[in-house]
């Protein structure tokens, strides 16, 4: 019996009937009701229903569709006619021209099918078997996340196989006979090949490997091994092969209820070395141990000078293992931390560098009604130590310093800001293995400063704003500097975040004497239109000059260099940062720049720093170096990246690089060359040339959804 196309009514009557009728059974469940609707109904005898045009079912998440569906009481199946379309709970797509299924979706054969997995991982098949709602076993299967456009295009790559099995619970392929092809030429064969569906995120298996040409290391390939343990912890093992060495690099990470942890290492064989092993270890991590306290740890350790350059594990010249806690509050502060350092520089000597250091820190700030303002203390206390025992260049300190300070600001008429800060230090000193010092040393230092400042703000036509500021502070710090070493107070930078500042050592064991004046100027603008700029000018003057100052500080004599610092920044992306100390005769002693511009398609940054010959500092030679990284994306699938190092001074190329990526909906290919320059850190140059190919659809390989094309376009 036919009847006519009642799309509502049949829908209405379908659905009742397969949720409350004895003829599907199967699917008239309390819990699990199945659900079918279709356009027009055919009920031919006691023990069929046909269902066609615009015909769904739904079943526990499944949804079919097709254009005809014959359901069968007796043998509890469906007969379907294509186009078939069975998506899973799981977003996975089954495509088919018909076939045969039971009433729950879990069994039955599939011809002319085509499944996707994760809308990017194609796999086109002669038939499909589903087995127990699990498994799909598909027979002389191609295998590709490649767009082809045209009948006889074929993909840029494909995996072929006379059987796939994916099982959806373990998100698995299984692949007999595989044969891998590139524009259909064969170029590998696996007889069994296991590789994760798109939608694992975590599982046991082979990533991206890679290969490596150096000219140190010769021709070399890498493979790297993912093994999860458990879902909060992992390993992955990286073989490394060449002509000249055997390595094994390893990484473990671990996710911990209130922390983490992760290991990067490498234990390595070769020809490059006269010791047996060389290897590295790096270790970090961070955890909350409540109330407010935070650890956090990195240990780092190598077998030799040379291993991390040689390897390109990391371009440090100094490796800092460190452990510390701190705990921050609104007004309070705490800090204690132990420091171990290890020097890779050529002709250092680590004994005689201080290697062991350890601080605890403790600030705090009050806001007192009856004074007014804000008041600071602070206590440290420090020492460092030397394995050498040698007199002076093995000393070892050890140091307790305490800080009090109080400071408020007003509003004078006419807008004048005025502020005044009173300070007082408490310092004490142990000192021992140095013959030209005191021993043990203690003193108590007063210092004021009276500031003054007159913001000035004009607001221009097209809302554009511009503020100047003229700054002066005049200072005073008491006492007389100790018989003590200079040991930590070396290196003294000059910026704008200390060019008020009282003493601008970067350490307790040096600071300022006497009087000092500061005067300068702050200008910015803001401009509507998209752009912003700022200027500051400062110079200090004292009434006696301080030796403790290097020559390249800025701070020598009785005046100091000026201070040149800007920024411009627009919204297209540019952004300028430069600072400089511009010294008496219109020279630069010290400056550096940076420069990056960043849209759409272009990442790019530069630098610049010049330094001049000080003896005080370890620096026979000048210091000028230009450096820059950058990437350009000429297309949607074409990068193209560059970075060098290059010194001024030397006119030498210190580093070099170029690199090149693809990447489109089914394979992402990286090509890099780079040369590294000897230098006091890096004893052996070395030119390296890098290739990475992914396949994308897989895991493993990365999504293929971002680049997912259309053939029209």
């Amino acid at each position: 019996m036919t009847r006519p196309p009642l799309p509502f009514a049949a829908r209405l009557f379908l659905s009742f009937w397969l949720t409350f009728g004895a003829a599907l059974p199967a699917l008239a469940q309390t819990n699990d009701a199945a659900m079918l609707v279709a356009d027009e109904v055919l009920i031919a005898g006691e023990d069929q229903l046909i269902a066609r045009g615009n015909v769904e079912a739904l079943y526990q998440g499944s949804r079919l569709t097709a254009t005809r569906i014959t359901y069968d009481r007796d043998t509890d199946t469906l007969q379907l006619d294509g186009p078939i379309r069975l998506t899973d709970p799981q977003g996975n797509l089954l495509l088919a021209d018909s076939g045969t299924l039971d009433s729950t979706f879990e069994n039955g054969l599939l011809r002319g099918a085509r499944m996707v997995l994760d809308e990017q991982l194609q796999l086109a098949s002669v038939e499909a078997r589903r087995v127990d709602g699990r498994y799909t076993q598909l027979a002389r299967v191609a295998v590709t996340s490649c767009q082809v456009c045209g009948a006889n295009q074929v993909p840029l790559w494909q995996i072929r196989a006379s059987r796939i099995v994916h099982d959806e619970e373990e998100k698995q392929l299984y692949f007999d006979n595989a044969q891998f092809r590139i524009l259909d030429v064969p170029v590998f064969y696996a007889p069994r090949l296991r590789l994760p569906d798109p939608t694992l995120k975590r599982a046991a298996g082979i990533l991206i490997p890679s290969i490596r040409s150096s000219t140190l290391l010769g021709f070399g390939i890498k493979v790297p091994y993912f093994i999860p343990i458990g879902d909060h912890q992992d390993v992955t093992l990286t073989p490394y092969l060449s002509p000249v060495t055997r390595t094994l690099e390893a990484r473990y990470r671990r996710a911990f209820r209130n922390g983490d942890l992760t290991v990067n290492a490498a234990v390595t064989s070769d020809t490059l070395d006269e010791g047996p092993r060389r290897g590295y270890l790096f270790a970090e991590g961070a955890f909350d141990l409540g109330r407010d306290y935070k650890l956090s740890f990195d240990i780092e350790m190598t077998s030799d000078d040379a291993y991390l350059n040689d390897y390109d594990y990391a371009s440090k010249d100094r490796l800092d293992s460190e452990l510390t806690i701190t705990r921050t509050k609104a007004q309070r502060y705490f800090e204690i931390g132990i420091t171990h350092y290890q020097s890779l520089v050529d002709g250092e000597d680590n004994a005689t560098q201080p290697t062991i250091l350890a601080d605890a820190i403790y600030e705090q700030r009050l806001f007192p009604a009856a004074l007014g303002g804000e008041l600071r203390m602070g206590l440290t206390a420090h020492g460092h130590f030397r394995y050498s025992d040698d007199d002076i260049i093995g000393r070892d300190i050890n140091r307790l310093n305490a800080d009090l300070s109080w400071r408020r600001r007003w509003t004078l008429p006419g807008g004048v800001r005025a502020g005044v800060l009173g300070q007082l230090w408490g310092d004490a000193f142990s000192i021992s293995q140095d013959s030209t010092s005191d021993n043990n040393v203690a003193q108590l230092t007063p210092a004021a400063a009276v500031e003054l400042r007159w913001p000035l703000i004009r607001t221009a036509a097209n809302d554009a704003r511009d503020v100047i500021e003229p700054i002066v502070q005049f200072g005073w710090a008491g006492g007389d500097r100790p018989n003590i070493p200079n040991d930590e107070s070396t290196r003294v930078e000059f910026d704008e975040g200390n060019l008020l500042a009282l003493s601008r050592f970067p350490a307790a064991d040096r600071r300022e004497r006497g009087y000092s004046t500061v005067y300068g100027l702050r200008w910015m603008r803001d401009n509507p239109s998209g752009w912003s700029a700022g200027l500051t000018l400062g110079r200090v003057t004292r009434d006696e000059a301080d030796d403790a100052f290097s020559r390249s500080s800025g701070l020598g004599g009785t005046e100091s260099d000026w201070l040149v610092a800007g920024h411009f920044a627009t919204r297209s992306g540019l952004n300028v940062t430069a600072r400089g100390l511009l010294d008496g005769d219109a020279r630069f002693s010290k400056a550096a720049a940076r420069a990056g511009w960043t849209n759409s398609r272009l990442d790019l940054g530069a630098s610049y720093v010049l330094l001049v010959t000080d003896a005080a500092e370890d620096r026979p030679e000048a210091l000028s170096e230009w450096s820059f990284d950058g990437s350009y994306r000429f297309n949607q699938y074409w990068t193209g990246l560059a970075d060098w190092r290059y010194d001024l001074a030397s006119s030498n190329l210190a580093k070099a690089g170029l690199g090149v990526n693809y990447t489109n909906e089914c394979v992402e290919v990286g090509f890099s060359v780079s040369r590294k320059f000897a230098s006091s850190s890096n004893l052996e140059p070395s030119t390296d040339f890098g290739l990475t190919v992914a396949l994308k659809g897989f895991s493993t390989g990365g999504s293929a959804k971002d680049y997912r094309r259309s053939c029209g376009g």
